[in-house]
Order: C-alpha cells, then structure tokens, then sequence
C-alpha cells in the first residue's frame, strides 16, 4: 500500500495530520524531521523504493523541508513531494516546484482540501510506479535475447523482410524465421510494429 510519509518537527501538528489523515483510510509514516526520514529509507534495501508521497513542512530544524527535497532528488526518489508552507516561504516552494515537487498547500489550509490533494498525489505515485515496473519488464525481456536475436530484432523493427534480414546478415531464410520466432516469443508480441513499438519504449 501506498503511504503519506509526513515530515513535521511538530509534534502537535503530526499527530493531528495523522489522525485526518487516517480518518480517511491512509497509512501515515510520521517523521520528526529530515533527518530521521533519510535514515529510515538509507535502512530499506535498495530494491524496494518507498511506495508512496512525501509531506513536508517547509521550516524544520536541522533541515529545512526544501533541503530535505534535494537530498530525496539526489537519492533519485521521484516520488511526488508536497509542502505544508507558511505565507513567507512561497518564494522558496516556488522554486521546489520548478525542481519537480507536486503541489504546496499555504497555512493554514483545508483539512479536506489537504486530504483530497494527497488522495490526487498518491494516484500519480501508484501511476508513476506501474510505469516503472513495466519498464523493467521490457528491459528484461530484452537483455533475455541472444547477441544474434538482436540483430534479427533490430532489422525486424525496421520493417525489413526475412530475406533481406537473411542477405544483411548473411544466414539463411529459415535461420531468420527461427530467430524471429524467438524474439516475438521472448518480447510478448506478434508483429514487427509491436517490436518498434517496445523499443521506442525503452
């Protein structure tokens, strides 16, 4: 599941985020500051990403919540970030924003309105999260194909016959067809415009 890891150095405030929060069915992660978020996730292993959005307030100590924002950027955590901010500090949410950050709501804010937007941004983290892991299917299946499927594939994807594949290659027709069988078998697909498609993918 998807959870809301909340940055506050107020106890107050985190306690009555989570409690709105959960009210409304979603897991929060309370954090007492940047620090402590950071090396909650440096202790997950690398493969397992944190599912979910990030909530920050803007001015914590030691860490401010635009500082905590580039050390989540410099981990290459794409995760949607939002920020609870006061009047003042627009101009330097302003510039999150620009570096990527989802949304930032001003104090004092909409308890619903807050609740609805995490709702939005945890559907694009869901989003963002099955993109990812069908990119990784398709890397997989690819580095599945031998040095010789390749080239058979790419020439495919070029919309090239067999037997001009076969001439280019220098391997009989029937080589190509046993090749080409396997690439669709190992890929998932049925047709030369499926294979261009999934490498225009990535």
């Amino acid at each position: 599941m998807n959870a809301i890891y909340l940055v506050d150095d107020d106890p107050d405030v985190r306690d009555a985020l989570s409690f709105l929060l959960g009210s409304r069915g979603l897991e929060v992660l309370p954090f007492d500051g940047g620090p402590a978020l950071l090396a909650h996730l440096d202790a997950q292993p690398k493969a397992a990403p944190p599912r979910g959005v990030f909530l920050l307030d803007v001015r914590m100590e030691p860490m401010s919540g635009t500082r905590l924002h580039d050390e989540l950027l410099a981990r290459r955590l794409r995760n949607p970030v939002l920020f609870l901010t006061g009047h003042g500090d627009i101009p330097m949410v302003v510039e999150a924003l620009k570096k990527g950050a989802f949304d930032f709501l001003e104090k004092p804010y909409s308890d619903n309105a807050l609740a609805d937007r995490l709702e939005q941004a945890l559907a694009v983290a869901a989003a963002m999260q099955a993109d990812g892991a069908q990119a990784a299917e398709r890397q997989a299946r690819l580095a599945s194909l031998t040095e010789r499927e390749r080239e058979v594939m790419q020439l495919v994807a070029a919309g090239k016959l067999n037997k001009v594949v076969a001439d280019e290659l220098g391997i009989s027709v029937r080589t190509v067809e046993v090749h080409r069988a396997r690439v669709f078998s190992k890929l998932g697909v049925r047709s030369a415009a499926e294979v261009a498609t999934l490498l225009a993918l990535g």
